[in-house]
């Protein structure tokens, strides 16, 4: 069976990111992008992720279900909690972009940074970085980096502010910790502009986790597959 991945963003500054993740680690499986900035811009207005954005989060999972994707991939981790309650409505495979990310930033280290743009998407990473550590027994302390303006500025236009603030951010919280996790996929791009000996910690992002995360997925899937097929 052809695999077809649904990538739902809040952001179309994510589509080029994920389109050539993609192309090079799933160039068998197609993929087409859905945007809503809704989903993110009516979190980060109410604090926090509220019902009826869950319910549009959840409506356009369905619809790329109902295009005829075979997963869907959530990659904003603001609204990454929604996740949870797709994978008890939908049979078909729901990823969350930062659980990659989260798995192997706990076996990395036991002081685990987390940086952020927005308090929204601080806050449910930290808690998956905790539930991830609880779920192999492991005790970790999650030491919390917010850049303040940062999205702000992004959101303005003015890119080259957002990736100062979050490239200051960034180093700042490295001297504190054993490894740092961007919170939201739109930071990885600073990376380019930190040079490898001002790092003293590994720096995880999510996208390219995800991205193998799922690549194993599916492979796992069609595998099972051909097994199941009649001789």
């Amino acid at each position: 069976m052809q695999q077809r991945l649904a990538l739902l963003h809040t952001s179309p500054l994510l589509v080029p990111v994920f389109d050539e993740l993609c192309r090079a680690e799933l160039p068998e499986v197609e993929r087409y992008h859905m945007v809503d900035e809704s989903l993110i811009r009516n979190t980060v207005r109410a604090g926090r992720m509220e019902k009826a954005t869950l319910r549009r989060m959840l409506a356009q999972i369905g619809v790329a279900f109902e295009g005829g994707a075979t997963a869907v991939l959530v990659t904003c981790s603001s609204i990454g909690a929604g996740v949870k309650v797709a994978r008890e409505l939908f049979e078909l495979p729901v990823f969350r972009v930062d659980e990659a990310m989260a798995a192997r930033a706990i076996e990395l280290g036991s002081r685990v940074g987390v940086l952020a743009t927005v308090r929204t998407t601080l806050e449910p990473t930290a808690q998956l970085l905790r539930a991830s550590a609880e779920a192999v027994g492991k005790e970790v302390t999650v030491v919390e980096g917010l850049c303040e303006g940062a999205f702000e500025a992004v959101v303005g236009g003015d890119g080259a502010r957002h990736d100062r603030l979050v490239r200051e951010g960034l180093l700042e919280l490295a001297e504190r910790v054993d490894v740092v996790v961007l919170a939201q996929a739109s930071m990885a791009r600073v990376l380019d502009s930190v040079a490898a000996e001002e790092l003293k910690v590994p720096v995880l992002t999510s996208p390219e986790l995800a991205v193998r995360q799922i690549r194993e997925a599916l492979s796992r899937s069609s595998e099972e597959s051909v097994v199941a097929l009649p001789a």
